[in-house]
């Protein structure tokens, strides 16, 4: 789990992964940098708690190479697992598959949020790349074949799904996690998509993704 000034949500977060480190598994907080005590608070309630550079791709990289286990699962601190998810996630490395993601729910007021989740499930079922929002999970061996995350500003995990789908095609699970919708109600959803669907487009076309970046945090940050 990458993190960066979490502190208000994340007991929570991780108190939601406690039946799972319950069951075997490991919880890896990497923090990048926080000022608001994210650190402390992940310590009572993590198996580990790492710093490194700041970035999500330098974080969930160092995370990966902490972990101790044979299946990795990258999830942002504002994002919930289901229940099933490890049955689920064993289900599908039993049936072949080396990686994969969840289908995702985004919770908010507006009534856009929904569709919004119904495009981005669709999308990344036709295209087999996924959003970060949806719980990239992969085997260790699948991840290291893939070169982990690319050390990029913004599009990891676009990149990272394009070199994992060299290696076979991702397991699409049905299962949902559930993830917040604050940044598309802080600026709006329709502006926030087509901030998106524009910086993906460039991604594709060859922009360098530091630029890409400046403009998303410009994004973020107006008012």
């Amino acid at each position: 789990m990458p993190v960066l000034d979490e502190a208000a949500g994340l007991a929570a977060a991780l108190g939601d992964l406690a039946p799972l480190r319950a069951a075997g598994a490991q919880v890896v907080v990497v923090d990048g940098g926080s000022r608001d005590g994210t650190v402390a608070v992940a310590g009572s309630l993590a198996d580990r708690v790492l710093t490194s550079p700041r970035g999500r791709a330098a974080q969930m990289n160092a995370g990966a190479r902490a972990a101790t286990g044979d299946t990795l699962l990258f999830l942002h601190a504002d994002t919930r697992l289901p229940a099933n998810a490890r049955e689920a996630i064993d289900r599908a490395l039993t049936a072949g598959h080396a990686w994969g993601r969840f289908d995702v729910t985004i919770e908010g007021a507006s009534r856009w949020l929904p569709v919004v989740a119904a495009f981005m499930n669709a999308r990344s079922r036709l295209t087999g790349i996924a959003t970060g929002d949806q719980a990239i999970f992969a085997t260790r061996e699948a991840f290291e074949a893939a070169g982990a995350y690319p050390p990029i500003a913004l599009m990891e995990d676009i990149a990272l799904c394009r070199a994992l789908k060299r290696l076979g095609p991702p397991a699409c699970l049905r299962e949902r996690v559930a993830t917040s919708g604050r940044r598309w109600e802080r600026h709006g959803p329709v502006r926030t998509i087509l901030l998106m669907w524009r910086l993906r487009l460039a991604y594709f076309l060859g922009a360098d993704p530091a630029r890409l970046a400046e403009r998303y945090g410009a994004h973020r940050t107006a008012r």
